[in-house]
């Protein structure tokens, strides 16, 4: 070979090692079980921003001057839509980003607020709307997976290819989670409980819990006396294994409930509100409500 060719072929190796990768589109998404699964379809091209961090909660959010320059400078938003993170609909009108809604997103599966008994006794309980904490349902973590996948190859055309990889890997991991969390929560199917608010019913509808009923109707209001007295009936006749909370509610509600009868309390975190954004989140939580059911629901 030439010295010539030899020189030539060196100086595109140099060229091709020193010519930078396209970056990455920039991508906020809402709530930080979305962020988690967004990390992981973005594995090796970039790390998209969340919203809701921290121990805040999305029914109560209120952006930050931060919060609206990540908005103004993004790409893609990633989030479940307008009747969930309510804060985000006029910024994102504002914006030049491109605004998935996960909840509608091809596969996704719905499931209707739950209504009468101990869940929703309002006027209008008959028609509660569709519940938006469908992340809890891991088949609908796979079709938000692929969603993203494909929004960020529709706008990175360059690393489409790199997207579907990501996003095939994460379905193979989801489908391991959820049998795991399968075993962990078999022993307990039959055991009733009492959720601080309608957050789980996608959770509990994959694995067959047994849940009877909401200590809030809503979570941005706390429940009347009358609704407390009705509660703390029903918890004394016995069957009700435990009452949970979740980490940004008063728990001090529960003493009320639960004076004087014997069941036990738990803490179930939906959201991630305890837990440290990032790829791994979405697992971290999934296997901590398994564990906070499992744990609380067993028999004494």
């Amino acid at each position: 070979m030439s010295p010539y060719l030899l020189r030539s072929l060196a100086f595109i190796a140099f060229l091709t090692l020193c010519t930078p990768v396209q970056a990455a589109p920039k991508v906020v998404v809402s709530i930080k079980p979305l962020q988690s699964l967004a990390a992981r379809i973005m594995t090796g091209l970039g790390a998209p921003v969340v919203v809701v961090s921290g121990s805040a909660s999305p029914h109560s959010y209120s952006l930050r001057p931060s919060d609206m320059r990540a908005l103004q400078e993004a790409d893609v938003v990633f989030w479940i839509g307008p009747s969930f993170e309510t804060f985000l609909t006029q910024p994102l009108a504002a914006t030049r980003a491109t605004a998935v809604s996960l909840a509608a997103a091809p596969g996704i599966a719905p499931l209707r607020g739950r209504a009468g008994g101990l869940w929703d006794t309002s006027p209008q309980a008959p028609d509660t709307g569709v519940d938006p904490h469908l992340w809890l349902d891991v088949a609908n973590a796979q079709a938000i997976a692929q969603a993203m996948a494909a929004a960020l190859g529709a706008a990175d055309a360059a690393n489409a290819a790199r997207y579907t990889a990501n996003a095939r890997t994460l379905q193979v991991d989801l489908e391991a989670l959820d049998t795991e969390i399968r075993a962990t929560l078999a022993p307990v199917r039959d055991r009733a409980f009492i959720v601080f608010h309608d957050a789980t019913h996608y959770f509990e509808a994959r694995y067959g819990l047994k849940g009877v009923g909401a200590v809030s109707i809503s979570p941005e209001r706390p429940p009347g006396a009358r609704r407390v007295e009705g509660l703390r009936a029903r918890v004394s006749q016995g069957d009700i294994a435990c009452i949970f909370t979740e980490p940004q509610f008063e728990p001090k509600l529960l003493s009320a409930i639960t004076a004087r009868a014997r069941v036990k309390t738990g803490i179930l975190d939906p959201e991630g509100a305890a837990l440290t954004p990032g790829p791994t989140l979405y697992f971290d939580l999934m296997r901590g409500l398994a564990r906070g059911f499992a744990q609380c629901l067993a028999s004494p």
